[in-house]
């Protein structure tokens, strides 16, 4: 595995504008949310309870996920009645135009007490990036499975940006699988960057304008296990969700 290029917790802000993408290990997230390991170690159980993801239009039985929205405005986070997610065939070509509906994450995971200056601290990263505004944002709790048919994708709809200023792909856990490579490339020409997140609770944050990314299906390593990616993906968006309106 490629090992991430990791950015200086002190550089953070820096990295981001300057490239448009920076991946901070587990203690540098922490220490940015000022949140302790444990507390989001402790979040673990709420992946073992994701519906499979009705929506695939690849015919696929591999991926499992729960969906919020939240406005987090300087450090009030407030959670929105639950919605329908919703993209433009611009930024999914495979899963766009439609309304899809997912089940909501769990109340016990967004009253922790961690929660909040999580999502109120990567705002912060949103801000230093746009200007200090009110962030829209939608959290996906992902499980990528290989399953029976021995591969899962996390990305399906290829090499792609979001439609939102920020995105951070928080990597909660990966069990017995190969794969999984992150490619971030600049939206503008060939330059890219090819690695894989291992450490449970580092984070790639992306500057949705700027890059597409995308992440390699994974595959069992050991056929006797289950083979599972999990992940948190928020997306910061100024102005509004994104909807069919």
């Amino acid at each position: 595995m490629n090992p991430p290029p990791l950015t200086a917790f002190s550089d953070l802000d820096a990295q981001l504008t300057s490239a448009g993408y920076a991946v901070l290990d587990a203690a540098s997230l922490t220490r940015k949310s000022n949140v302790a390991l444990q507390q989001l170690q402790a979040w673990h159980r709420f992946w073992e309870d994701l519906p499979p993801d009705a929506h695939l239009r690849d015919g696929g039985r591999y991926r499992r996920r729960r969906h919020g929205s939240f406005v987090v405005d300087g450090e009030a986070v407030s959670p929105v009645p639950h919605r329908a997610h919703w993209q433009s065939v611009e930024y999914n070509a495979l899963h766009g135009g439609i309304e899809r509906w997912f089940d909501p994450l769990p109340d016990a995971l967004t009253a922790d007490a961690a929660w909040a200056p999580l999502l109120a601290s990567l705002g912060r990263c949103a801000s230093a990036l746009r200007g200090r505004q009110r962030w829209f944002v939608e959290a996906h709790a992902f499980r990528i499975e290989t399953g029976d048919e021995g591969i899962g994708r996390p990305t399906p709809e290829g090499a792609h940006r979001d439609g939102v200023d920020l995105v951070a792909v928080i990597l909660v856990a990966r069990h017995n699988v190969k794969g999984g490579e992150t490619r971030v490339f600049d939206a503008r020409g060939p330059q890219g960057l090819r690695f894989t997140l291992a450490e449970p609770w580092s984070v790639l944050l992306l500057d949705d304008e700027r890059v597409i990314h995308e992440t390699t299906p994974i595959q069992p390593m050991s056929a006797s296990q289950p083979a599972y990616r999990d992940t948190l993906v928020l997306t910061y968006r100024a102005g509004g969700f994104q909807s069919a309106e």
